[in-house]
């Protein structure tokens, strides 16, 4: 990298992940975007009731791996 490198990181999830990939990212189950949320490092889903965790600054966009938000 040079000191002209301008990508953003978010030092919140561990900056590693440019924000704006964060924004781009829809649910792989209802194909509807996400919200962040910081506190929890998760990208959630609101209509599936998922929350896609982030881990070391990547999201695991996988079913199998997000935290149900019934009774949560």
């Amino acid at each position: 990298m040079t000191d002209t490198d301008t990508s953003p990181t978010d030092p919140d999830t561990g900056g590693k992940t440019d924000p704006r990939l964060l924004e781009l990212l829809i649910c792989p189950v209802t194909r509807t975007p996400l919200s962040y949320d910081r506190e929890r490092q998760e990208l959630v889903s609101k209509k599936a009731k998922l929350a896609y965790p982030i881990r070391d600054g990547l999201p695991i966009m996988l079913e199998s791996e997000a935290r149900s938000l019934d009774g949560a």
